[in-house]
C-alpha cells in the first residue's frame, strides 16, 4: 500500500436537520492506491460517508480534506429515475460540465472497461439491471477520478460480471472504497476495512482482507464478551461482601466502603460489546387460494443482439410451481417478468383475480411520494387491519418513527424490507420475484429464503445468489441463454 494519504476525515461529527446523529467525531485516512471496504450496520451512514466525500453533504463538526485536490467519482447504486428515459450517450454527457468532442470515444473505451456493448441510443431505462450497474461503473469511471466510490457494485450483476469486475479492481492503480455485502466479492482485492459502528457514531479501522478483518473482530468481540463476565463476577462477588460487611461494625465497615470503589472501578472498566444489526422476525406470506393455471407460457421473448427474439416455449404453472428463470446480463430476464405482469404479451398471461406479489430489483412498484403508512395501507387485504399491519411492518424493521416518512426518505436497504412486509400485507396468489435479495443485509436472507420456500402459492424469480436460490425448491426452470 502507498504511504502518501488521499483522503482524510479529522474529528468529523455530522448529524441531518433534524438532530439525528450520524458520526460523532470520527477520524481515519484513507492512502493513495489502497483498495478499501466501509463496513457497518443498516443505517449506520455509511452513503452519508460517501456524500461526505463527494462534497454533496458538509460536516457539521470537523474536516474532510482531499490532498492535492485529487478527484472523487462516486457509482451509484441505482440509475436515478429522472434519468431512465436518457439515451446511454445523454447519460454520459452528464459526467461533464460540456459534453466533450470525443464523448462517444470515450464512452466506448469505459464500456470496454466494464465488459459492457450496448447502442448509445438505446435509452437507459430499457437496460437490464446487470447492464445498469455496469453503467453506473463506466459513468464514474469516465470522470477518471483519483478516488473511485463503488455502493454494492455486485447488484445485479450475474457470474461473468462479478468475476470481471473483480478483475477490473485488481488491476485498477487508483484508490477505491466500496460499500457491499459481498464477501466473497470483497475478500479478492480488499486490503482494508473502515467500519462504522451505529451504536457509538465511531469509527474502527483495520489491514488486511476481508474474511480476516471479519474473523480479528470476531475474536475481539469474543473477548469483550469473555472480559466482562469475568468483571460481572468481580462486581457480584464484591457486592455479596459488601452486604456482609456493611452490616458489621469498625474495620469491617471501612472495608465495605473500599469494595463499593473497587466495585465502580470495575463497572468503568467493562466494555461496550459491539452490537450487530437486528435481523428481521421469521415471517410467513400467506398465499391466496388458487384453483386453475396461475401463469401460461406460449413464447418466450430474449434479446440476442440488442433486439428481440420470440421463441416457442410453453408453459403453465400451477398454485404450488416454482419458476427459477436463469440467463446472462441483458438476456430478457427483467424485461420478461415486467412483461408478465403489466399484461403487455399476448404469450404471457397470469389468471384473471389472481394478486400478484411482484418484488421488482428498482423497486418500480414503490411509489417514492407516497409515505410508508400508505403504502402498506395500499395493499392491505381482507382480515388484515391496521394494527396487524403495523405488527407486519415492525418485523421487518420498520417502526412507528418510519410510518410517516416518505419512501423516498428511505435507504435502499429499508426499501427492500417495505418491500417483503407489502408482500406479507398483500397476501397475493403469485410471487413475482426480481433479484429480492439487491440490497438486503445478509443476516436478513436466510429468513427471506425460508419465507418465501415455504409460501404456498406459485413462484416466479430472478437471482444471481446461488446461496440464496439453493434454500428455495423449485420444480420448473427456463434458462434464456439456451434459447
Amino acid at each position: 500500500m502507498a504511504e502518501e494519504g488521499i483522503l482524510r476525515f479529522d474529528n468529523v461529527t455530522f448529524e441531518y436537520a433534524e438532530k439525528k446523529p450520524i458520526l460523532d467525531e470520527v477520524s481515519f485516512s484513507v492512502r493513495r492506491g489502497s483498495k478499501i471496504t466501509l463496513m457497518g450496520q443498516n443505517g449506520a451512514g455509511k452513503s452519508t460517508i460517501f456524500k461526505l466525500i463527494t462534497g454533496e453533504l458538509k460536516p457539521t463538526k470537523g474536516n474532510v480534506s482531499i490532498t492535492n485536490n485529487a478527484t472523487v467519482a462516486a457509482a451509484a447504486q441505482m440509475i436515478a429515475k429522472k434519468d431512465l428515459d436518457l439515451t446511454v450517450e445523454q447519460y454520459f454527457a452528464q459526467a461533464f460540465f460540456e459534453a466533450p468532442g470525443n464523448l462517444k470515444s470515450q464512452i466506448s473505451k469505459v464500456m470496454e472497461a466494464v465488459n459492457l456493448k450496448v447502442p448509445f441510443d438505446r435509452k437507459v431505462g430499457d437496460l437490464s439491471g446487470g447492464q445498469q450497474a455496469r453503467v453506473l461503473l463506466a459513468f464514474a469511471l469516465i470522470q477518471n477520478p483519483d478516488v473511485l466510490l463503488l455502493d454494492e457494485p455486485t447488484n445485479n450483476l450475474d457470474k461473468a460480471g462479478i468475476e470481471h469486475l473483480i478483475t477490473f479492481l485488481i488491476m485498477y492503480e487508483k484508490t477505491v472504497v466500496v460499500i457491499s455485502h459481498d464477501a466473497d466479492f470483497l475478500n479478492c482485492f480488499t486490503d482494508g476495512v473502515i467500519y462504522l459502528d451505529v451504536f457509538t457514531k465511531k469509527i474502527e479501522t483495520y489491514v488486511g482482507d476481508y474474511y480476516t478483518v471479519v474473523e480479528e473482530i470476531n475474536s475481539r468481540i469474543e473477548r469483550e464478551i469473555k472480559k466482562n463476565a469475568q468483571l460481572e463476577k468481580e462486581i457480584k462477588d464484591n457486592k455479596e461482601k459488601v452486604n456482609f460487611f456493611a452490616n458489621k461494625g469498625g474495620k469491617m465497615r471501612k472495608l465495605a466502603s473500599k469494595l463499593k470503589e473497587e466495585i465502580k472501578d470495575l463497572e468503568e472498566n467493562k466494555v461496550d460489546v459491539r452490537r450487530e444489526d437486528k435481523t428481521i422476525r421469521d415471517f410467513t406470506i400467506p398465499a391466496q387460494d388458487i384453483v386453475g393455471n396461475v401463469v401460461t407460457i406460449k413464447a418466450i421473448k430474449i434479446i440476442k443482439d440488442h433486439e428481440p427474439v420470440t421463441k416457442p416455449f410453453e408453459m403453465i404453472l400451477r398454485q404450488k410451481d416454482r419458476l427459477l428463470i436463469l440467463g446472462p446480463n441483458g438476456i430478457g430476464k427483467s424485461t420478461l417478468l415486467r412483461s408478465l405482469v403489466n399484461g403487455t404479451s399476448d404469450d404471457l398471461a397470469i389468471l384473471k383475480d389472481v394478486r400478484v406479489g411482484y418484488y421488482s430489483q428498482d423497486f418500480a412498484t414503490l411509489d417514492y411520494d407516497q409515505t410508508v403508512f400508505d403504502s402498506l395501507s395500499s395493499v392491505l387485504t381482507e382480515g388484515v387491519d391496521v394494527q396487524d399491519m403495523r405488527s407486519i411492518a415492525a418485523g421487518f424493521l420498520i417502526t412507528g418513527e418510519l410510518m410517516g416518512l416518505k419512501i423516498g426518505q428511505l435507504s435502499d436497504g429499508q426499501k427492500g424490507l417495505l418491500s417483503f412486509a407489502r408482500l406479507v400485507v398483500m397476501r397475493p396468489g403469485l410471487l413475482v420475484l426480481d433479484e429480492p435479495t439487491n440490497h438486503i443485509n445478509f443476516r436478513h436472507i436466510p429468513i427471506i429464503a425460508k419465507a418465501i420456500n415455504q409460501y404456498q402459492g406459485a413462484i416466479v424469480l430472478i437471482s444471481h445468489m446461488p446461496e440464496f436460490v439453493k434454500e428455495i425448491k423449485f420444480n420448473q426452470e427456463i434458462d434464456l441463454g439456451r434459447f
